[in-house]
């Protein structure tokens, strides 16, 4: 099979618009969660969201929605766009820059573009309610198109001119890393030569965020020092972000070819679903254990090989605990991998956020540090055996494993490594 590389990245985060800031802020333990008064105002449980920063979305008419400059779209290209689409665009720019790809290679038929969002619930339902109140005659086609679930898809395939394979996923927050995952396959199959994987989510807004308040899945802190707080005896729930991250994947050979920068190259991946509940994770673990070591065998690797685990950690109380169940059931070794989780000062990211840590890991593999698991007051006891990173290294990981954990159960783990 075909090997496969990283050759562009870009990140519109709560931690940062771009690799830089970004890296900055996860060698500094800076978070990006906020106390949002809107959402503080609207109920009496969730006050924080990790917000992204340089853009505004305060109605559904982008005439009033602001972003940097830099990120260029007419109006009637945002006439079709939901505040995903607009973070995706953004993250694509930067990672097509990146990559130092042109136009003719964003739009070879052999490049193709696998992404992953649950839409905009806040544009969705304005679309059906005018279709219901107003009636379709009276419903503009751009309004329709925003309230599509592949709303993201369509937009990004038709501004970038994409020609190749293109796909929707939605596997709740494991479905950017499956994009990722199968967007491997289609170059290790020689099916194509690039694959753009691109995440995002509007989940600092208020219609985003209400319908996890209403699960009681949402911390209930109104400092942003004290949450979330993965793998913590005082954890009370995850907080939400929104964003866009994109990864450029190449077949190795087509990237040296022309000179391509790597980040990392893709070594493997794994999944294995939990069969257990439609919300709860298995208490066992046994869904993730398949998926990590699944990975190992696609890699063809042992769990000795692996250094650094950036964990799905939502800070939940059941999701944490199945994920340490996993790991020790998974790394059994005398020596185990560091572990953390980046949510801790990104928020959690939904389905943009396989594709957010994805890009977490291949920045410490080429930036030479392993990020923490941040805000940690008192470990949770049952981390004993797992050994949480609550202080910076600054060395590079030669393997480091993303885990991704989604309602229904669907976990997937990625593999990355130095080349």
């Amino acid at each position: 099979m075909n090997r496969v590389v990283v050759t562009g990245l870009g990140f519109i985060s709560s931690i940062g618009n771009n690799r830089a800031t970004v890296t900055e802020s996860l060698r500094e333990g800076r978070s990006g969660i906020e106390f949002v008064p809107e959402l503080a105002a609207a109920n009496d449980r969730v006050k924080l969201a990790g917000t992204v920063k340089g853009f505004e979305f305060p109605t559904s008419d982008p005439l009033d929605w602001t972003f940097p400059e830099q990120v260029k779209l007419n109006r009637a290209q945002l006439r079709t766009m939901v505040p995903n689409a607009v973070f995706a665009y953004a993250a694509m720019q930067e990672a097509i820059a990146d990559a130092k790809l042109g136009p003719e290679q964003v739009s070879d038929p052999q490049t193709g573009l696998y992404c992953a969002s649950a839409g905009s619930p806040w544009l969705t339902y304005l679309a059906m309610d005018s279709v219901i109140k107003r009636g379709p005659a009276r419903t503009s086609a751009p309004m329709v198109i925003t309230g599509m679930p592949n709303s993201l898809h369509l937009n990004l395939t038709a501004l970038f001119g994409i020609k190749g394979a293109t796909l929707a996923f939605n596997s709740a927050c494991a479905s950017s890393s499956h994009a990722l995952g199968h967007a491997c396959d289609m170059i290790r199959m020689g099916r194509q030569k690039t694959m753009f994987v691109v995440g995002a989510e509007d989940a600092q807004l208020l219609h985003t965020v209400l319908p996890f308040a209403s699960l009681r899945a949402l911390s209930a802190h109104s400092d942003p020092a004290m949450a979330p707080r993965p793998f913590d005896s005082g954890r009370d729930g995850f907080i939400t972000t929104g964003g866009g991250v994109t990864l450029v994947l190449e077949e190795a050979e087509h990237a040296a070819a022309r000179g391509a920068t790597v980040y990392a190259e893709v070594k493997g991946w794994g999944q294995g679903s939990d069969g257990y509940d439609v919300v709860a994770p298995d208490p066992s673990g046994s869904g993730l254990a398949r998926a990590m070591t699944n990975a190992l065998q696609d890699a063809g690797l042992d769990t000795a090989a692996i250094d650094y685990i950036n964990a799905h950690g939502t800070a939940t109380n059941a999701g944490d605990l199945a994920e340490l169940n996993a790991l020790k059931t998974v790394f059994t070794g005398e020596v185990r991998p560091k572990v953390s989780s980046t949510k801790a000062l990104t928020g959690h990211g939904l389905c943009l956020a396989g594709a957010l840590e994805a890009g977490i890991c291949c920045l410490a593999l080429k930036e030479g540090f392993m990020p923490i698991s941040a805000k940690i007051q008192q470990l949770d006891p049952a981390c004993e055996g797992v050994d949480i990173l609550t202080s910076p290294i600054d060395q590079a990981p030669r393997v480091a494993m993303s885990n991704s954990s989604g309602f229904g159960g669907s976990n997937v783990t990625l593999i990355f490594s130095l080349t």
